[in-house]
């Protein structure tokens, strides 16, 4: 890499519900740089945006003036700016043409990507923060098949040449923090490290082809009532019964030599690579900064970087 090259040429921001993370870019796309804290949009006190941003950002730009392309759930209606969606198809060109320009308080110059959304029989689905994952996707050898990013809100997104074509939402994290916290089947639960053996009994349940998972649910309750599991694996039964729910769903009509990506690097992410593995299914791991690589993508699209 040569020096310029290897200077910083972009500040790129992922700022979700629950966590922030920005890079410093170089001009060839590499991240010199970066820093991340707690302050998701649900964790800003005050909704003051402005002061979080300035803290992050001072300490990248190290007195440079940067463009800054952000993403993520900070363009939502509960975030900094809302922007509209793009309608997908989409990638990089298309969401290059649709940022959202954003002047701070204290005159930093921000664009948003939007997020983008499709229609499955008049019903609407949306995402912000993902579109640009899938961008970075394409730097990195993998700008096509089939997308995993495990979450609150599951997306699992079809990309061809670089742009998504189709995606889906699952809300399986969700539902499983409602049910073992607000429900009769977390009252037997118990804490514990992660127990694969109950976790893989809990995805067998949901692949089995007599699934019925509004009845399979009671099997959460009634397994450690009777004895035939402890409470410390009831947790991880539970999860591995959604999340090998929304695998069955998700990949019905897939090729079953067709190689699944997932993003992300948490625990969560290694409780889908086992699913996957249980239903015959190839899958292979992301790179963490695949976003950053995003940010760069589009922002050389829109002319911001060279």
């Amino acid at each position: 890499m040569s020096s310029v090259e290897s200077e910083p040429a972009l500040i790129g921001i992922d700022w979700g519900s629950s966590s922030l993370r920005a890079f410093l870019i170089s001009a060839s796309g590499e991240v010199l740089h970066s820093a991340s804290s707690c302050e998701g949009i649900m964790h800003v006190s005050d909704m003051d945006f402005d002061a979080v941003f300035d803290a992050m950002v001072r300490t990248l730009a190290g007195g440079k003036t940067l463009p800054i392309l952000a993403s993520g759930m900070i363009t939502s209606r509960n975030g900094w700016v809302e922007t509209p969606y793009v309608r997908i198809p989409t990638g990089a060109d298309t969401l290059a043409q649709s940022l959202v320009f954003h002047e701070t308080k204290s005159g930093a110059r921000i664009h948003f990507v939007t997020g983008a959304m499709t229609e499955h029989l008049g019903r609407p689905d949306v995402m912000r923060g993902e579109e640009t994952q899938i961008v970075g996707a394409s730097a990195l050898d993998l700008a096509d098949g089939v997308f995993v990013m495990p979450g609150t809100h599951s997306k699992w997104v079809h990309v061809s040449a670089g742009r998504i074509e189709d995606f889906n939402t699952y809300m399986t994290g969700e539902v499983f923090a409602a049910l073992k916290g607000h429900t009769i089947l977390g009252r037997l639960m118990e804490n514990g490290s992660f127990n694969v053996e109950g976790f893989e009994q809990g995805v067998a349940a949901a692949l089995d082809a007599g699934a019925n998972l509004l009845h399979d649910l009671f099997h959460v309750r009634t397994l450690p009532l009777m004895g035939k599991i402890e409470g410390n694996v009831t947790a991880d039964y539970l999860s591995g019964l959604l999340i090998g729910t929304e695998i069955a769903a998700a990949t019905r009509g897939l090729d079953g030599a067709e190689k699944i990506t997932i993003v992300g690097r948490s625990d969560l992410s290694d409780r889908y690579e086992i699913a996957l593995r249980a239903a015959g299914l190839e899958s292979r791991r992301a790179p963490d900064d695949i976003v950053a690589k995003g940010h760069f993508l589009i922002a050389r699209a829109a002319g911001l970087v060279a």
